[in-house]
C-alpha cells in the first residue's frame, strides 16, 4: 500500500503566507488579473476509494468552496474505468493568496465539518486514497480566467495535458508560443479550451498544464486534426524561436464526476 502523500496548496500558504483580511475566492470573470488554480490528483486502489472521494467532493466539499465563493469546481476521472483511477480537482481562485484563507474557513464551517468527517478521519486501515498531491498554477495572460462550456455544448470528453520544458525560460517560450496563436487556433477549430496554468508551485516543474474538452471521442479528435492542419499551428511548430521548449508530455483523457460543476 502507498504512503498517503498530502501536499495541499491552501495548507502551504497558511505557513507562508499573513493574510489579514483578504476577500474571499471569486471567479470574478471582469477582473484583468490573472487567475490562480490549484489542481489536486488524488491516487486510488480500489472503486469504493473513488466513490469515497467523488462523495467527499460532491456532499462536503463542493458546497462548502461555493459557501465560501470558490466556484465552479472541476471534479474529473480517467475516462477508461479500472481499480486505480486517478481523480482530478480544479479549484480556482482570484489570488494565489487567498488560498491560504481556505483552511481557515473550512475549519470554522460545521457544515463541512460534518458532512466531511467521515473522509477526513478516515484511518490508516481503511483510508480514503493512496496519495493526495497539489499543485498551484496562475493563468496565462492570453486566457486570465477558466471557461465554462455552455450547457448547450455538454462536453463527455475533457483531455487535461502537461508540457514539460527543459528549462524555464524554455517554458515561458512555450507558453509565449500558445499565446502568439494556439489558443486562438485552438478555440476556432472547437477544442474549447477550459483554463490554461502555468505551474508556480508543485511537480513536474517547469510546466504548463491546460485542458480541453469535446462533445464525444469522435469530436474530440476531430478537432485535434483540424488543430493540426491549421496554418497558423503549422507556421508556429516550424518557427525556429519555438524550438526544443519541450521535452516531454503527460496525456490524460477524462470525463466529469457527478460532482464536477464543469
Amino acid at each position: 500500500m502507498h504512503s498517503r502523500l498530502i501536499l495541499t496548496i491552501p495548507a502551504l500558504f497558511t505557513f507562508l503566507i499573513t493574510l489579514p483580511g483578504q476577500p474571499a475566492c471569486v471567479a470574478a470573470a471582469d477582473s484583468d488579473k490573472p487567475q490562480y488554480y490549484e489542481l489536486r490528483t488524488y491516487t486510488t486502489k480500489s472503486a469504493e476509494q473513488q466513490q469515497r472521494i467523488n462523495d467527499y467532493w460532491q456532499q462536503a466539499g463542493v458546497p462548502a468552496y461555493n459557501r465560501i465563493g470558490i466556484r465552479p469546481i472541476g471534479v474529473f476521472t480517467e475516462i477508461q474505468d479500472s481499480a486505480t483511477n486517478k481523480i482530478y480537482v480544479l479549484i480556482p481562485c482570484d489570488s494565489a493568496e487567498a488560498f491560504g484563507t481556505i483552511p481557515a474557513k473550512l475549519t470554522a464551517d460545521k457544515n463541512y465539518q460534518k458532512a466531511a468527517a467521515e473522509f477526513l478521519d478516515a484511518p490508516k486501515t481503511n483510508a480514503a486514497y493512496e496519495s493526495l498531491q497539489s499543485s498551484l498554477l496562475v493563468a496565462f495572460d492570453g486566457m486570465k480566467h477558466l471557461v465554462v462550456p455552455p450547457p448547450t455544448k455538454r462536453p463527455t470528453v475533457f483531455e487535461l495535458r502537461t508540457y514539460i520544458s527543459p528549462s524555464e525560460n524554455k517554458g515561458l517560450n512555450k507558453i509565449h508560443m500558445f499565446e502568439s496563436g494556439e489558443i486562438t487556433v485552438m478555440k476556432e477549430v472547437g477544442l474549447a479550451p477550459i483554463f490554461y496554468g502555468r505551474t508556480v508551485i508543485g511537480s513536474p516543474m517547469p510546466s504548463l498544464v491546460y485542458m480541453t474538452c469535446g462533445e464525444d471521442m469522435d469530436a474530440h479528435k476531430k478537432h485535434w486534426a483540424g488543430f493540426g492542419a491549421a496554418p497558423v499551428w503549422k507556421q508556429l511548430k516550424d518557427d525556429p524561436q519555438y524550438k526544443d521548449n519541450m521535452n516531454g508530455i503527460i496525456k490524460a483523457i477524462l470525463k466529469r464526476t457527478p460532482a464536477s460543476q464543469i
